[in-house]
């Protein structure tokens, strides 16, 4: 059985040329997760590529709490603005759906 966590659920629709490029960055091992691993409180990232629209992802991080994404984003504001402008060319648009809590099952 698995601690709930909070879960950030992004959709990118990236530019076909920056699809490599972007799978590599955003990845579980890409500069994102690397960045985020500078926290105890971080818990991985899951990458999803949409069967049927080329070119649309999801990703889904995932945090001890709410809070903690939130102190991350605070204690790291300088290094996680510069990677989001960095990573600005790669996609169209990149849009938060949502903030979950995962639910423990028994």
């Amino acid at each position: 059985m698995s601690e709930p966590c909070y879960l950030a659920v992004w959709e990118f629709r990236v530019k076909p040329e920056s699809i490599a490029e972007f799978e590599r960055v955003y990845g579980p091992e890409g500069q994102w997760a690397r960045l985020f691993r500078r926290s105890a409180d971080y818990r991985g990232t899951q990458l999803l590529r949409d069967n049927e629209r080329a070119g649309r992802y999801l990703t889904i991080d995932r945090w001890a709490s709410h809070g903690a994404l939130q102190r991350f984003k605070h204690e790291f504001a300088a290094e996680y603005a510069a990677l989001d402008k960095e990573c600005e060319q790669l996609t169209h648009s990149e849009t938060l759906l949502g903030d979950f809590k995962s639910t423990v099952s028994s």
